[in-house]
């Protein structure tokens, strides 16, 4: 149970004063925590932090204002000039002077007796906001603050400003953040104190008070010691919680799986080509993995092309070597195929027997590939979330390798553990992970990476275009299909959408087909699963030569004789994503190009990208790159459990806070490994203030 002492900050934002449902919604918009499962509650505002501030301690005087700037003034209000009847759009102003001038305090649909109880004629008071001038007479709009003289100490000299939404005002988010900060209880200190004092960190109230009633700039900058402070105590939640699932996943009792080699033999003996060193260097860890009585947890880290299917493969063979079944789920349907279509044609040759499962398989297709299963006569299956469903019954899964991990979340991989006793896991990625968010996502794995591509493969060549040059580009097509290429473009959008002007997928598919006809194919999300195949089907034997495309071509579509790619509206992609999809071409021996087309004028982030592109092909290069012109925001993928989606943490500046979060992590587990002593009880707090649900369930589940 949730300890009573946090029950304050999970209460619904909608019992503070002045948050109805409608402004909660809002709150919402701005609230770092996903709230759109749950209501927003009262703890999440204290993570809403300020991202500047408002400085009231500027005293100039009316005359010495200047245009623009916030001031605070100490008036005498000398008279009220309401509008004339009748003229509802005509101001209501309020003149006051001090020894410098006169000003008008203007107020639009004002209601005069509001103003005259609070400014009456001959009244000193204090009144602060933006000082405008009109034909050399000084003006202030609508105050942000009016106090009576005597009432100082109610001006905030220096005021916090946090991210808005429509329809928000700052000052009821100002409000709502304060009363949120009068619930927080005195919590139990959950830090290491050798960890705090190293770290000079505040406690965690101290931090929060400190960053939403700032003294200074300094009190909310990132790199200092209160922000820091939360960050640390959100990057160790995520290590704990990682830290829990790797000791939950590792107790149960694995086996070791030593085959005799002759399947993993044959394979190499099959391959068209030699492994790579860094592929043999995976193979031999895994192997290694494998053969331990523990769990085998590894994550496969490979750049586009790099080779990770046939290390995978290598591994699955090892497994029915040992008498034992693999599964590999892949995150959509085409890539799911496409891992079947390459590693049955291998695995064929050796005799082991491969079976495909995805939501598309029907009636007696679908028993008859559940009873292969469940007999134990399919070696290894190839499938997507399908594979986890209750009806799919393993014999005896041994293996279970998932491909594009972060695109499931914690919950998924245990649940695909489930489907056998223990099974040992390999999880796979060809998105180039900087090292720092290794550790957010995958902290409970060891890691593998590979690092070359297969020998024969050339570089690509990358060149920026303004889209204005299409139709040059288009005519220069020509010649490369009648040579026999083949080509991707990558359009931003399925169809054409008034609000941005971006050619779509499909505007782009028919003027393409004025000049090519039927050689121009279309792919795109929206599509049936079986057009999108017969798509596919066509590029891949040709009948069609250029396929226009939105992203679902990004990851696993293996096409070795496409050569081309042009990439629309490349300003618009981010630069792993960039990446990600030049790596459709340039898998073969043969020369390969990508366009980046672009419509100008373009920002300075967005040119770095482009020029990142044109001067590397190394993925965890550009990895690394991307983390810094972006942050870490949303480098892996839709934010799930298990994935980063940072509420207050920010990698570019917390990144030195990772290593030591992860070993206090793993050191307090090995300590108590159920979190029941004094310290643990707190840190379970600090687990349920972060949103770690999944630890919390295995920490119940004991």
């Amino acid at each position: 149970m949730r300890p009573s002492l946090l029950d304050p900050l999970f209460a619904p934002a909608t019992t503070l004063d002045g948050i109805g449902e409608k402004v909660a919604a809002l709150i919402g918009n701005v609230a770092p925590a996903d709230t759109t499962s749950r209501p927003l509650r009262v703890g999440d505002l204290l993570f809403i932090l300020p991202h500047s501030l408002i400085d009231r301690t500027n005293r100039p005087g009316i005359a010495l204002a200047p245009e623009g700037a916030i001031v605070t003034l100490s008036l005498t209000v000398d008279r009220h000039q309401p509008p004339p009847r009748g003229k509802p759009n005509v101001p209501y102003r309020v003149f006051a002077f001090d020894d410098t001038g006169e000003i008008a305090l203007t107020f639009f649909h004002a209601k005069g007796p509001w103003l005259e109880r609070q400014m009456p004629v001959g009244a000193r008071i204090l009144v602060s906001g933006r000082m405008e001038w009109f034909n050399g007479r000084p003006s202030m709009v609508h105050p942000d603050h009016i106090v009576p003289a005597d009432e100082a100490d109610n001006l905030p000299l220096v005021e916090p400003v946090y991210p808005l939404t429509a329809g928000l005002s700052a000052k009821i988010l100002r409000r709502s953040i304060s009363q949120a900060l009068e619930r927080l209880p005195e919590l139990p200190e959950w830090l290491d104190a050798s960890v705090q004092s190293r770290l000079s960190l505040p406690s965690f109230g101290d931090a929060l008070r400190t960053l939403h009633a700032p003294a200074s700039i300094d009190d909310i900058s990132p790199e200092n010691a209160p922000w820091r402070r939360l960050a640390y105590d959100e990057l160790l939640a995520g290590q704990l919680s990682l830290a829990l699932v790797r000791l939950r996943t590792k107790r149960l009792a694995g086996r070791p799986l030593a085959g005799d080699g002759r399947l993993v033999a044959a394979l190499l003996k099959a391959l068209p080509y030699s492994l790579t060193s860094s592929q043999e260097a995976a193979v031999a860890e895994i192997q290694l993995d494998l053969a331990r009585p523990e769990r085998l947890l590894r994550l496969l880290q490979g750049d586009v092309g790099a080779g990770k299917t046939v290390v995978a493969l290598l591994a699955m063979a090892n497994a029915t070597e040992a008498g034992g079944q693999s599964a590999l789920m892949a995150p959509t349907e085409i890539l799911a195929r496409q891992h079947h279509a390459t590693i049955s044609s291998l695995a064929e040759k050796v005799g082991m027997r491969t079976v495909l499962l995805t939501g598309r398989e029907k009636g007696r297709e679908r028993q008859a590939a559940l009873d292969l299963i469940g007999r134990g006569e399919a070696d290894i299956v190839v499938g997507t979330h399908a594979l986890f469903q209750e009806s799919v019954a393993f014999h005896n899964l041994v293996l279970a390798v998932i491909d594009e991990q972060h695109r499931f979340g914690v919950h998924q991989r245990l649940a695909m553990t489930a489907k056998g006793d223990a099974p040992d896991m390999l999880v796979m990625t060809a998105t180039p992970i900087p090292r720092t968010l290794v550790l957010t996502a995958f902290g409970d794995m060891d890691v593998s990476r590979l690092t070359e591509k297969p020998a024969g493969r050339r570089p690509i060549k990358t060149v920026t275009m303004p889209v204005e040059r299409a139709a040059e580009l288009v005519a220069r097509l020509q010649d490369a299909i009648e040579g026999g290429q083949k080509v991707y473009w990558i359009c931003p959008l399925v169809e054409e959408s008034e609000a941005v002007e971006l050619m779509s997928a499909e505007d782009r598919a028919a003027s393409l087909k004025r000049v090519f006809g039927e050689k121009v194919g279309l792919v795109h999300g929206r599509m049936a699963s079986r057009d999108k195949d017969a798509a596919m089907l066509a590029f891949k034997t040709g009948q069609a030569r250029i396929l226009v495309g939105t992203t679902v071509v990004e990851v696993g579509v293996d096409v070795p004789d496409a050569t081309i790619i042009v990439i629309e509206h490349a300003e618009r992609f981010g630069l792993a994503q960039l990446h990600q999809l030049r790596g459709r071409v340039g898998r073969s021996d043969l020369p390969s190009s990508c366009v980046l087309l672009y419509k100008g004028p373009i920002g300075e982030t967005a040119k770095r990208r482009l020029q990142i592109l044109r001067d590397t092909e190394d993925g965890f290069l550009i990895a690394e790159e991307d983390l810094r012109l972006r942050g870490e925001g949303d480098l892996l993928g839709t934010r799930q459990s298990g994935s980063p989606g940072f509420q207050v943490a920010r990698i570019e500046f917390h990144a030195d806070l990772l290593p030591t979060a992860r070993d206090d992590a793993r050191l307090t587990l090995s300590r108590d490994p159920e979190l029941l002593s004094d310290r643990g009880k707190a840190l379970r707090m600090l687990l349920y203030l972060f949103g770690k649900d999944e630890a919390i369930r295995l920490l119940r589940a004991g």
